[in-house]
């Protein structure tokens, strides 16, 4: 057993679990759970629910991820949506920028979490999409305290859009997030908050999710984006679609570990999982650098082709051959080298993970992107949009260059282990560029060292940011630190953990009982009975 001082141990329950970054949002899946709801309406519940009670990392206007065991095998879901088909990179550039930007139309692509929440419940479910989605309304209309983690990060991103959103299209954000309380300052820690349109339109949805799409929310939409010069559009919308993908997996150690294929960045974990299983890996300076290595090299390949899977020159078959990986392998020496630089975008995501007494088991991930996204918000709605598509590139000749219809690059990614294709269960650390980082972290951790969930999510992490820059959390082993810096590394410490990811793992022991651990760096909960 190892004890990082955190003084948190695994959970168990032998019923049904619910594992996420908000205590409430835990209890509605609970609530789910225990009315006769499967894994799958748990998810559901709780995802909506963090839309409530966790808006500075998602919402009603983002995308979605899912990989789920269900009726005796693995299901893969992508509920990202494209870019609008009347955008261009020169009518981006038009607008004086020379880079996607962060805020506005520009980068607010279609919407598919909500497609996401009624595909699952469609095919999955076994209580109706409104019953799920009452929870979150309950919350939204009559309001919930701002939990303590969430109301930090509240706070830094209000003063971060009071610096940049100057239009008149982003007064709604303000209006939006403000404290009901006292106008101009987002809500304290502990202070109620509320949004009555946010539970309007979960209602809405809960009737009929394709007013989103089709309705009268997509009109709402739509109205608001045309007002503004957004680019998107009523056929947009309603040519939306949420897409079944067969998950695509590496072998490690006697594992299987399995991530969405692109236009996810799943396959960046995978990749250096891939080069990672042809050395022996051990607690000591030389296999970190060896990880350290694995993972900038799987970094430069993934972020050089991934996108939208129709523009791909590379099949992501290709880039998990065993010859790729053994080709990447080679490119490790003895002391860190510097390849292509990227530079992360901070994302905001949350991730959730549910099980049920049934089998069915559902990997789970939601976000706006870079905290409450665009800082757009549909009046009337409670909808704030997502800025996905800053990721896109401006760049004609790069894979990922935006074009109309095209998805882009996409950060959130859900993960699942299983062993001989018998499942364990569900895995993910959200966070940017840190999301493929952490989950190869939390395979190594499980694998190698032995760790149950709690001690996973618990154990010090790193993170590449760029060239030979390393961030190590301050409880990574000093002796550690010096060595890779010894060998080149430049390895430094930020003053909290704010960026090094928040995750939740559940695993399914062969006499069923199921062992989770949550994230100790936000307000992380597990539900169980």
């Amino acid at each position: 057993m190892v004890d990082y001082g955190l003084a948190r141990k695994a959970h168990f329950a032998g019923r049904g679990m619910v594992a996420t970054s908000h205590p409430l949002a835990a209890a509605a899946g609970l609530e789910i759970l225990r009315e006769g709801g499967n894994a799958v309406d748990a998810a559901i519940a709780t995802a909506a629910c963090l839309t409530v009670v966790e808006p500075t990392s998602n919402g009603i206007g983002g995308d979605a991820f899912a990989i789920l065991w269900a009726n005796g095998k693995l299901h893969g879901l992508n509920g990202s949506g494209a870019a609008p088909e009347p955008i261009s990179i020169e009518k981006v550039r038009n607008l004086g920028h020379e880079a996607m930007p962060r805020f506005g139309f520009a980068p607010v692509t279609v919407p598919g979490a909500v497609g996401a929440w009624a595909e699952l419940s469609a095919r999955f479910g076994k209580l109706s999409l409104a019953r799920c989605l009452a929870p979150a309304v309950e919350y939204a209309r009559h309001g919930h305290p701002v939990a303590s983690v969430v109301g930090k990060y509240w706070k830094r991103a209000f003063r971060a859009y009071g610096e940049h959103l100057k239009g008149e299209e982003f007064a709604n954000w303000f209006k939006t997030f403000e404290s009901n309380l006292e106008a101009g300052r987002p809500p304290a820690v502990g202070e109620i908050w509320k949004s009555v349109e946010h539970a309007a339109t979960l209602e809405e949805i809960g009737r009929d999710p394709q007013s989103f799409y089709t309705g009268a929310l997509a009109k709402q939409i739509v109205d608001f984006s045309a007002k503004f010069g957004g680019f998107l559009s009523l056929n947009d919308l309603a040519s939306y679609a949420p897409k079944w993908v067969e998950p695509i997996c590496a072998n490690y150690h006697g594992h299987e570990v399995w991530q969405i294929p692109p236009n996810g960045q799943g396959l960046v974990a995978l990749i250096a999982l891939n080069i990672l299983a042809g050395f022996e890996l051990k607690d000591d300076i030389e296999s970190h650098h060896i990880i350290f290595e694995a993972m900038k090299l799987a970094f430069t390949a993934g972020k050089a082709v991934i996108t939208d899977p129709k523009f791909m020159a590379i099949s992501a078959e290709e880039l998990l051959s065993s010859a790729y990986a053994e080709k990447l392998r080679q490119n490790i020496g003895k002391r860190a080298a510097k390849p292509a630089s990227i530079l992360p975008n901070q994302g905001g995501t949350v991730y959730l993970a549910t099980a049920d007494d049934q089998g069915n088991m559902i990997s789970y991930i939601q976000s706006n992107y870079m905290g409450f996204g665009s800082g757009l918000v549909v009046p009337g709605t409670g909808i704030a949009l997502q800025n996905r598509g800053a990721d896109f590139s401006l760049d004609p000749a790069h894979a990922n260059a935006l074009a109309g219809g095209k998805l882009t690059y996409h950060t959130i990614i859900p993960g699942f282990l299983t062993r001989g294709g018998a499942p364990i269960g569900p895995f993910g650390v959200m966070g940017g560029y840190m999301q493929p980082q952490g989950h190869v972290q939390v395979i190594l951790n499980t694998i190698h060292r032995g760790l149950d969930p709690q001690q996973t999510l618990d154990a010090p992490r790193w993170q590449w940011m760029q060239g030979q820059k390393f961030e190590v959390e301050h409880h990574f082993p000093r002796h550690l630190a010096a060595g890779l810096s010894d060998l080149g590394h430049q390895i430094s410490t930020p003053p909290d953990s704010g960026g090094f990811g928040r995750g939740q793992i559940i695993w399914r022991a062969e006499n069923g009982a199921l062992c989770g651990g949550t994230e100790s760096r936000c307000d992380g909960h597990i539900a169980g009975f």
